[in-house]
């Protein structure tokens, strides 16, 4: 009798167990839906595409996905390449703002104040 009830919850569990197995991916596959990925999302969907086509296991794959997130994957590098290749006017008065502000000695919310407006400045007499 006691076998009969023991196999019978190893049973019920095993089926609990599948049945949560298959829902899991369809789930993920709903919140996929949607909504666009995030920049993190994104980096961590080409890290996974690049190491499965180089069939990469265990603490190669390990090595290789921390590597590829910190962005040395060779698809992410072109890509960053792309990005800081060429600073735009904006960034180039930002940066120029923040030095500035790093000259007079500015911190916290003075700095933050002094570049958001210096770089403002810059937009509006641009836009004229």
């Amino acid at each position: 009798m006691q076998i009969r009830i023991i196999a019978s919850s190893a049973l019920v569990i095993a089926f609990a167990f599948a049945c949560t197995a298959r829902a899991a991916p369809a789930q993920d596959a709903a919140a996929g839906t949607g909504k666009p990925l995030t920049a993190q999302q994104a980096r961590m969907k080409g890290c996974n595409a690049e190491a499965k086509s180089q069939s990469l296991k265990g603490d190669e794959r390990r090595a290789f996905m921390s590597t590829c997130l910190k962005g040395g994957g060779t698809a992410l590098t072109a890509h960053a390449a792309d990005k800081t290749a060429a600073p735009s006017p904006a960034q180039l008065k930002r940066k120029a703002c923040s030095a500035e502000a790093k000259e007079k000695g500015l911190k916290g919310s003075e700095r933050k104040a002094f570049v958001r407006d210096c770089a403002n400045e810059g937009e509006v007499a641009s836009a004229t």
